[in-house]
C-alpha cells in the first residue's frame, strides 16, 4: 500500500518556501490556516519586502536582516515567535508565552482569538528596526 504525502510535503519537491507555506495553509484547512493567512498577510503588510523562508521540517520563517518570527502550527495554537522578542517593547501585551527566556518570546493564538492587527503590525516593525540595528554594526 503506497503512504499518501501531505500537500506540504508534495510542494517540498520543486517549490518556494512562499509556495510551501501555501500549501501548508491549504493543507490545514481549518482556523489554523485561515489565522496562518491572516497573520501571513499582516507580516507582509508591515514590512513589503520580507523573505519567506521554509525552515526546520516545515516552519514558516519571515525574515529581514534576521529572524522576525516563525508560524508554527499545532492542534489548538497558532504560534508566533519572534526570535529577539523579549529585546522587543510590547506595550499591548500580545507576547503571551515563551515568556521566561532571555531570547524568544511568542503569541499564542487560539481558536476564536482576534488578533490586535494594529499591535502586530508595531512589533512587526520593531522587529525590523532591531534586525537592521544589528545587520548594521
Amino acid at each position: 500500500m503506497k503512504k499518501s504525502r501531505s500537500a506540504a510535503t508534495r510542494a517540498k519537491d520543486s517549490a518556494s518556501p512562499s509556495r510551501l507555506i501555501d500549501a501548508r495553509i491549504k493543507e490545514l484547512n481549518d482556523w489554523r490556516g485561515a489565522t496562518l493567512a491572516r497573520v501571513r498577510a499582516l507580516i507582509k503588510e508591515a514590512c513589503p519586502d520580507v523573505v519567506e523562508e521554509w525552515k526546520w521540517r516545515g516552519v514558516p520563517v519571515w525574515e529581514h536582516d534576521g529572524i522576525i518570527c516563525t508560524g508554527e502550527t499545532y492542534k489548538v495554537v497558532v504560534k508566533l515567535t519572534f526570535a529577539r522578542g523579549a529585546a522587543l517593547v510590547d506595550p499591548s501585551g500580545l507576547f503571551n508565552s515563551s515568556l521566561e527566556g532571555n531570547v524568544r518570546r511568542a503569541i499564542d493564538i487560539h481558536k476564536g482569538e482576534k488578533i490586535n492587527e494594529k499591535a502586530l503590525k508595531a512589533l512587526i516593525h520593531a522587529a525590523v528596526a532591531l534586525n537592521s540595528s544589528k545587520a548594521k554594526t
